[in-house]
C-alpha cells in the first residue's frame, strides 16, 4: 500500500550459471545479494513470488536489537563461546540496517529513533527491570522509563513503565526488502521472480538449480526460505513452529491526533505474551497488531479486538475504522535461537529469527555473503553448525497457537498473561 513499486524480476528462461545462487527473496536472501554483487561476485536470486512478498513484506516494521530472549539467556542457551559473539552481532544489528538504508539510500521510512518496550502491569515493569540491567552490564544504552515518562513518550496512560532503547527504530518492511532487490540489482545481481526451484541437486561443479523455465548452475547456494513452504530442501522449514502475526492500520490520523501519538516517532510493543505492538506510519497511519492470523474464522475476532484495544490505549482513537489489514508467519524454534546449517558442502542457510526478521536477516545475509566469498570460515560464525531436527507436533502446535491467540481476543481487549 505505502511502499514504492516492485522492481522488475521476470521469471527465470532459459540456462544461467553464477558464482552463488540464493533461493528465497526476503531479508536474508536479499542483503546476501547484495553484499555477493558490492564484492563483485556474480549472484542468481531465485523467488516462487517477488522480493518481499513472504515474510519481510508482511513484517510489523520494528528494528530491534537482540533477540526476544533476555540476554543471559541467550547466553546460555548459546554457550559461552557463540553465546557472547550472537549478542554482540544483534545488538549491533539495527545499526547495520541503518548503514545500508544510508549508503544505498533506500526509501524505506527509516525512523531510527528507538522503539518502546512497554510494561501494562507489575509483572512487565519485573521483566524489563531485568533486561535493561542485563543489557547495561553489557555496555548497551537502553533506559527504563517510569509511568509518567511513559506516558509522556507513548501518548498513553496504559503502562506502569517502558525500556526505551535508542539503537532500534521502524521501517516500511515491504519498502526495504523492494530497495534492497533494487540495489543489489543496480549492483549486478540477477533476480527472478516466480521462479520456484523445483529441483536441486549437487555436480560436480557445485549445484544445479531448476525452476519451470530453467537452471541456475552454480558453486554454492544460499537457502533463505526460512519458514515457507516449497522449498527444495524443507528442514529450515519444519525445525520451526508457525506463529502467525497480524496487523490493522487506519487511514493516516488527522495532526492534532498524530501529534498525541508516540511523539518521538519510536515503535513499541508490550510484555504481554499475546503481545501488542503498535506504531504510525510516516503517513501518521495508526498500525496496531498482535499474535494471531487473519482467516475465515478469525479474522472478525481479531478485528475487534485491535479496535477495541487501540480505545483502550488511545481513547481519542476510539471510533475510527481500522481499513486495511494483513498477516504474516513468524517462525519459532525450540530454544527461541536461529540455526545455522550447512546440509552439504556449499549449501548454506540461516533461519529461525524468532519474530526478530529485519535486522538478523541483513546482518546473517551480509555473514552467509562472506562465507561464501571465503573471507570468513563457519567456525567463525555467532551461530554454530547444526544438523536440522524436525519441531515435534510442528502442525498441532502451531493451530493451538493460532486457536488460543483467537480466543484470547475473543474475550478480552488486552489479551492475557
Amino acid at each position: 500500500m505505502t511502499a514504492p513499486p516492485a522492481p522488475d524480476c521476470p521469471p527465470l528462461a532459459g540456462a544461467l550459471r553464477a558464482d552463488v545462487a540464493v533461493i528465497g527473496a526476503g531479508y536474508t536472501g536479499l542483503s546476501a545479494a547484495l553484499h555477493l554483487a558490492r564484492a563483485g561476485a556474480d549472484v542468481v536470486v531465485l523467488d516462487a513470488l517477488a522480493p518481499g512478498a513472504g515474510g519481510a513484506g508482511r513484517n510489523v516494521g520494528l528494528v530491534n536489537a537482540g533477540l526476544w530472549l533476555m540476554p543471559q539467556d541467550l547466553i546460555a542457551r548459546a554457550g559461552p563461546e557463540h553465546g557472547p559473539r550472537l549478542l554482540d552481532c544483534l545488538g549491533r544489528a539495527p545499526a547495520e540496517v541503518w548503514q545500508v538504508i544510508a549508503e544505498e539510500a533506500i526509501a524505506c521510512e527509516a525512523i531510527p529513533n528507538g522503539t518502546l518496550h512497554c510494561a501494562p502491569d507489575a509483572a512487565g515493569v519485573a521483566a524489563l527491570t531485568a533486561r535493561a540491567a542485563q543489557w547495561q552490564a553489557l555496555g548497551a544504552d537502553l533506559r527504563l522509563l517510569d509511568r509518567d515518562e511513559t506516558s509522556a513518550r507513548t501518548g498513553s496512560l496504559g503502562f506502569q513503565a517502558a525500556l526505551f532503547d535508542p539503537r532500534a527504530g521502524t521501517i516500511q518492511p515491504l519498502a526495504y526488502a523492494r530497495g534492497l532487490a533494487r540495489t543489489a540489482m543496480a549492483k549486478g545481481a540477477r533476480i527472478c521472480g516466480h521462479s520456484p526451484v523445483s529441483g536441486l541437486r549437487e555436480t560436480a561443479q557445485g549445484w544445479q538449480l531448476a525452476t519451470p523455465q530453467g537452471q541456475v548452475d552454480a558453486a554454492q547456494v544460499i537457502l533463505a526460505t526460512d519458514l515457507f513452504p516449497g522449498a527444495p530442501r524443507p528442514e529450515c522449514a519444519q525445525e520451526q513452529v508457525i506463529l502467525p502475526y497480524f496487523n490493522f492500520a487506519t487511514d493516516p490520523l488527522p495532526p492534532e491526533l498524530r501529534a498525541a501519538i508516540l511523539p518521538g516517532g519510536e515503535g513499541a510493543w508490550d510484555t504481554r505474551k499475546v503481545l501488542t505492538s503498535f506504531r504510525l506510519d510516516a503517513a501518521g497511519r495508526f498500525i496496531i497488531g498482535s499474535v494471531g492470523q487473519l482467516g475465515a474464522l478469525d479474522t472478525a475476532v481479531h478485528h475487534a479486538w485491535a479496535a477495541r484495544q487501540m480505545a483502550r490505549l488511545y481513547p481519542a482513537l476510539r471510533g475510527v475504522a481500522l481499513q486495511w489489514g494483513w498477516w504474516g508467519r513468524i517462525g519459532t524454534t525450540s530454544d527461541a535461537l536461529p540455526r545455522l546449517h550447512q546440509p552439504a558442502p556449499g549449501l548454506w542457510s540461516v533461519s529461525g529469527y524468532n519474530g526478530r526478521g529485519i535486522a538478523p536477516g541483513t546482518v546473517f545475509g551480509r555473514l552467509l555473503a562472506e562465507l561464501c566469498l571465503g573471507r570468513i570460515s563457519a567456525d567463525q560464525m555467532p551461530l554454530p553448525l547444526t544438523p536440522s531436527s524436525p519441531a515435534q507436533l510442528r502442525s498441532l502446535r502451531g493451530l493451538a497457537l493460532r486457536a488460543g491467540a483467537a480466543a484470547l481476543h475473543l474475550v478480552s481487549g488486552h489479551g492475557a498473561r
